[in-house]
């Protein structure tokens, strides 16, 4: 699994195994998923992201991390 913190944008996750991400927790059987998750607070898809942060003006700093 990775997570991928965007620069100015959301926390993507990607998995390479059989996963699927819901707002409800992980589903079988989608193998390579990935999710994007809001971090700028302002989604009204919360956890997802719909694009918010851009109207938001929303900035931090990029990162990724392989779990």
């Amino acid at each position: 699994m990775k997570v991928k913190v965007l620069e100015n944008g959301p926390n993507i996750i990607e998995t390479k195994d059989k996963a699927k991400i819901t707002k409800f927790g992980v589903e079988k059987p989608i193998e390579g998923s990935h999710v994007a998750l809001c971090r700028c607070g302002e989604s009204k898809n919360k956890p997802f992201c719909d694009g918010s942060h851009a109207k938001a003006n929303f900035k931090a700093e990029p990162a990724e991390i392989d779990i």
